[in-house]
């Protein structure tokens, strides 16, 4: 049974359906997070920002209106610096989820950046792209991690992250059902049937097709479950319901489109009328 929200109530208010924080972008990336930007805001959360680095913020803010964004100290090649550390800790404490990830780029600074988040940030952590690439799994055995954790990867994100190869999808299923098990964490390793495990449950979603093959794609999954936590379902529900939406919203924007591709911000677009197929399977 997929998840469902819960009712909105008639007295609620933005502040009743969380704050959203996410962290991405770079030069040559600006998109990337704001795509991830506009999932969550269209996913249903109260209030969105974008810790972007400085020298992006600007293109970031102009992708979307309704998110607000947050510049922060960045290197000469336009990528977070590790300065960013405390302004990005502050931000998180007013925040209900965080989201970190999309189009950050590679480099020293970038990977420091991601395993103190990890560690540090006290509310759950959606991990997607770049955020998963710069894990170190190895230290983080000796760390105690102190909030809830999601983490996306795709198949050869996986294969980074585990060492299984990326085209051994059943042995990456054990390995995903083992780090959830382990640290209690929610994998959703993406692809044809993405699964979503926590060591305790799996599940094997059946929405999406290939024409959601396409950059972008998984920068609109990482906001749309940052969203649903946002709004007060667990990780695990969060997850399994983000999966299931966004590969919906993949098949709708696929039956309207003659094209081989549907775009990210297709997906997006396509959201409302995944919702409604989420209320009509839900009122059965």
């Amino acid at each position: 049974m997929i998840p469902n929200l819960p009712i909105r109530e008639l007295s609620s208010h933005k502040g009743s359906f969380g704050r959203v924080l996410l962290i991405g972008g770079s030069r040559g990336m600006a998109g990337a997070i704001s795509i991830a930007g506009m999932a969550a805001l269209r996913g249903g959360a109260g209030l969105v920002s974008i810790g972007t680095p400085i020298m992006v913020a600007d293109i970031v803010a102009q992708f979307h209106p309704c998110y607000m964004t947050i510049p922060l100290p960045c290197d000469d090649e336009g990528r977070l610096s590790k300065t960013a550390l405390s302004p990005i800790l502050s931000a998180s404490r007013s925040a209900t989820c965080v989201a970190l990830g999309p189009g950050l780029g590679r480099s020293s600074d970038v990977d420091f950046l991601i395993n103190e988040l990890f560690r540090l940030i006290e509310i759950p952590l959606v991990l997607d792209a770049d955020g998963i690439n710069g894990l170190q799994m190895d230290g983080l055995l000796k760390e105690r991690i102190l909030g809830e954790r999601v983490l996306t990867p795709h198949p050869g994100e996986m294969e980074r992250l585990t060492g299984v190869a990326a085209h051994q999808r059943d042995e990456q299923t054990k390995m995903a059902e083992s780090i959830g098990k382990k640290f209690g964490w929610t994998i959703a390793l993406k692809g044809h049937h993405t699964v979503v495990a926590n060591g305790e449950r799996t599940e094997i979603n059946l929405t999406g097709n290939p024409k959601m093959a396409t950059g972008g794609s998984g920068d609109c999954l990482t906001g749309l479950i940052a969203a649903l936590i946002a709004q007060g379902l667990p990780p695990y529900e969060a997850t399994h319901l983000g999966v299931a939406l966004h590969g919906k919203a993949g098949d709708i924007a696929a039956a309207k489109l003659a094209s081989p591709s549907v775009l990210a911000t297709d997906i997006i677009d396509a959201l409302p009328e995944a919702f409604a197929w989420m209320n009509s399977i839900s009122s059965k």
